[in-house]
């Protein structure tokens, strides 16, 4: 079955109006492969003013959000404000929600779920620390992390992407190797075939995180059981285009 690939952009908390102007327009000038799905995530500030600007063969992504849709949740956002300023996409369970800011699976399962009751799509990030790929946990965590996920999902799966992002790898400049990369998306598809559905395994988009950069995308993009990428710093570079276009 031929998985549509997606390549999203993680801002994380960078950006100011002059710079965000430079790559939309660098985004704008591309050419961007038109078979590639492209989702940016921006910081929430910069949400309605990147709706703006876009052009329409790019989707604009929350990087986080709440598990309910309004209250007394000081600085947080809803899925209801990200749609109603004109984003589609959030980004939930992000290792840095998890690692800096201690968010469980189980919360993260709640605002994936609720993220997709409100009729957002969502971008599911897991991922194993270095002391954990060490210790040989690996497929461990990746699967209890997953695992939280499939009630939050239920028949919602093709309004997600799983993005496999070892922590190891997130701006420290190494990246896991094709094969290594390659390795654990075919282990997810198979748990999912066993945990999901088969046809879930078969359909189900997974974009490796992890520096992905202009050098190493062509490589990882080759890869039979890697949909895309979640690009970190790249994604604030005109090499963006570069990442976007690795399997045209």
């Amino acid at each position: 079955m031929g998985r549509k690939f997606v390549v999203g952009g993680n801002w994380k908390m960078n950006g100011d109006k002059n710079q965000i102007n430079e790559i939309i327009n660098n985004l704008k000038k591309g050419p961007l492969d038109p078979n590639v799905e492209v989702i940016i995530g921006v910081p929430a500030i910069y949400l309605s003013y990147v709706q703006s600007i876009v052009p329409d063969n790019i989707n604009v992504a929350a990087q986080n959000c709440w598990k309910v849709a309004k209250g007394a949740f000081t600085g947080e956002i809803s899925p209801a404000m990200i749609k109603d300023v004109g984003a589609s996409w959030v980004i939930l369970g992000h290792s840095e929600r998890r690692t800096i800011f201690g968010e469980k699976d189980d919360l993260i399962a709640e605002k994936v779920a609720h993220a997709l009751e409100s009729g957002l799509k969502v971008i599911a990030c897991i991922g194993e620390t270095l002391e954990e790929r060490e210790s040989g946990k690996t497929e461990e965590v990746v699967f209890r992390q997953t695992k939280a996920l499939l009630p939050a999902i239920g028949n919602n799966w093709d309004k997600v992407v799983l993005a496999y992002e070892p922590v190891w790898a997130i701006g420290t400049g190494k990246t896991a190797s094709p094969a290594q990369a390659q390795e654990v998306h075919a282990s997810l598809r198979n748990w999912l075939a066993k945990n999901a559905s088969q046809e879930v395994a078969d359909s189900v988009r997974i974009q490796y995180g992890g520096s992905v950069t202009g050098s190493s995308c062509k490589e990882l993009g080759a890869c039979p059981d890697i949909d895309g990428f979640l690009v970190g710093g790249a994604s604030l570079k005109p090499e963006f285009v570069e990442i976007i276009n690795a399997t045209s």
